[in-house]
């Protein structure tokens, strides 16, 4: 047997055997996993981001593991197993590639993704919206990634990067003026703001998630760095003083 297919016929025995001998797997539903998946899904993405692999490669493990899991769930309320799910998914992607596996004929990337989406929409289910393959529950700022994407596979896009950026003029001027008015639309303004911003992104061929996070890493390295110039000048970053921050933080900033 292939290497590949024994170690997943083992993962596959394991899990049988878990469900049977084990009081916890045994007690274990769909509903029950599903917030521990979402963990493990962002315990992968902080292994990725941080470039290291071996992590990468212990964290797919517990993601497959989940997967496994709701197959076997599945195949024990008679709807689905393994194999049903692993066939679906072959046939979707087979479908959804008539460049591979058909005769259409593409010419680069952005094709790609506009028959994708052409595809999915007639695959719909009653779904007759673009967006209504969005998740409603995915985080605010990923899910406004995929509304734009989804919008522009079907050609509703800016068609020059210029009027993206007066976009996000335009919007920063309707949140001045709604803060000047103490408005009660400014909560509104201002998610059109952060709206046009990722939109710009995608123009740059940026992940605004991805640009983000490293923002965010840059501040607690500057900020933990001012934590430790507060204590080996026998303070606590609390009782410093606005300027006394500010310097440690120019300071933080040139190394």
């Amino acid at each position: 047997m292939d290497g590949r297919l024994q170690a997943f016929q083992r993962l596959l025995d394991i899990m049988d055997e878990l469900r049977e001998k084990c009081p916890w797997d045994r007690k274990q539903t769909m509903e029950s996993l599903r917030h521990l998946t979402i963990e493990e899904t962002f315990e992968l993405s902080d292994a990725i981001v941080e470039g290291d692999l071996e992590e990468v490669k212990k964290e797919l493990g517990d993601l497959m593991l989940h997967l496994v899991f709701y197959a076997k769930i599945g195949s024990e309320k008679s709807a689905f197993d393994i194999q049903d799910v692993l066939n679906s998914v072959c046939e979707k992607l087979i479908h959804r590639h008539p460049h591979i596996y058909g005769e259409v004929k593409v010419k680069d990337e952005a094709e790609v993704k506009a028959n994708w989406e052409k595809i999915k929409l007639k695959e719909g289910k009653g779904k007759r919206s673009v967006l209504g393959g969005v998740p409603k529950s995915l985080p605010a700022m990923i899910k406004a990634i995929r509304i734009q994407d989804k919008a522009r596979g079907v050609g509703f896009d800016w068609d020059r990067d210029e009027a993206v950026f007066e976009k996000i003029e335009e919007e920063l001027q309707e949140l001045k003026a709604e803060v000047k008015d103490n408005s009660d639309k400014i909560d509104e303004e201002f998610g059109d703001v952060l709206f046009s911003l990722i939109n710009y992104a995608r123009f740059l061929e940026l992940n605004p998630e991805d640009a983000l996070e490293k923002t965010n890493k840059k501040f607690i390295k500057r900020f933990q760095f001012m934590e430790e110039q507060a204590r080996e000048a026998g303070k606590s970053i609390e009782n410093l003083s606005l300027a006394e921050m500010e310097g440690y933080w120019q300071k933080a900033k040139s190394l």
